[in-house]
């Protein structure tokens, strides 16, 4: 029996969640897979039942998991507390403490969403690209780091810090990515500037000769921005930093949509996983069943995919999430301003794509 860590967190987290392990849950019984679902807290919930974002003995028990889903961390109930003890730092210790080092964002128009983009239909049809992020080191890791007082001024600093090994084996899991798509990898950078992305310039170029079928570019981070939002199609898989990835992967989502669809796995070496829904905790609609609780599903897929071997099962939640939306169900975040559409809430969209399920 595989067990399945669920780490629900804050805000909208335990509605989406819910849903989610639903969706995992009857894919699992209609391909006779035995799962174990063992609850734990994290992130603020973990702050007030225990005083810590983390426990160790849920990071043990993440260990020896097949996988691990998560909702979402934080909120404004915890802004006021110390950095080093807010809920976020939950999330980044146990990307830290597992070796997480690849998270994969893919960014994808399902075709009954092209009118919900910002942009127009004819730029926004067809976009199919993937973020491959560092996330266990850069500016979010690295030392020295701090707050201080000089000659009378605050101050703050960090540390954008890589070494080559930590640059070689994110690159490798863009190759890899990109040889399953369409064979072309775009390295997001700020060589002109940054000694640390050229070393990233050298270590891109160095592991694309193991890789003659696939197609490298070098795009300045600040003119990709602008590309995302004007060509974004010409993308596949974009490799890049911590920093970098966590900007651009959520103007990704933003084109295709919104936020509320958008998927993340983070990987570690051998294929363990931590899935979970890119929009954050959204404490302003926590509570009322307003979630969208897409990303959360589409993560399932993503985990049925990869950690746990199930291609056909993860095939069969994106169709059904794909009639759902076909057939006009709507949550509110897919809704633009000013349209006149009946919206439905978390709950109902999942039932939506459940039936779409069992109906497969």
């Amino acid at each position: 029996m595989d067990r399945i860590v669920l780490l629900p967190g804050d805000g909208i987290g335990p509605e989406v969640m819910v849903q989610a392990r639903a969706v995992l849950d009857a894919v699992a019984r209609r391909h006779g897979m035995e799962l174990e679902f063992v609850e734990e807290l994290i992130g603020g919930a973990s702050i007030d039942q225990h005083g810590e974002p983390l426990r160790d003995e849920v990071v043990d028990l993440c260990r020896g998991s097949r996988a691990v889903l998560l909702g979402a961390v934080g909120g404004p109930k915890w802004d006021d507390m110390p950095v080093d003890v807010r809920p976020e730092k939950g999330l980044l210790r146990i990307r830290k403490d597992l070796g997480l080092f690849a998270n994969l964002r893919p960014a994808t128009v399902i075709p009954a969403l092209a009118d919900a983009s910002a942009l127009r239909p004819e730029v926004v049809e067809g976009i199919d690209l993937l973020v491959v992020r560092e996330l266990t080191g850069g500016i979010y890791f690295g030392e020295p780091r701090g707050r201080a007082t000089e000659g009378g001024l605050r101050k703050g600093f960090n540390t954008m810090v890589y070494d080559e090994e930590e640059v070689a084996r994110i690159t490798r899991v863009a190759f890899e990515q990109a040889r399953l798509r369409r064979g072309h990898v775009t390295h997001v950078h700020k060589a002109n500037v940054l000694d640390v992305s050229q070393l990233w310039m050298e270590v891109v170029d160095e592991v694309a000769t193991e890789y003659p079928d696939v197609e490298l570019a070098h795009q300045l981070v600040d003119s990709c921005a602008m590309l995302l939002v004007r060509d974004p199609r010409r993308f596949d898989v974009l490799v890049t930093g911590n920093l970098f990835g966590d900007i651009l992967s959520d103007e990704a989502a933003e084109i295709t949509g919104s936020l509320g669809m958008l998927p993340s796995a983070s990987l570690a070496t051998g294929g363990f996983g931590l899935y979970e829904p890119v929009h954050g905790s959204a404490p302003d609609i926590a509570g009322q069943d307003l979630a969208n609780p897409l990303a959360a599903i589409l993560s399932v897929a993503m985990l049925l995919e990869t950690s746990l071997d199930c291609p056909k099962g993860a095939e069969e939640v994106r169709a059904s999430v794909a009639s759902t939306l076909a057939a006009g169900h709507r949550t509110g975040d897919l809704v633009l301003a000013g349209e006149e559409r009946e919206t439905i809430g978390c709950e109902a969209m999942g039932r939506h794509v459940l039936a779409g399920l069992e109906g497969a």
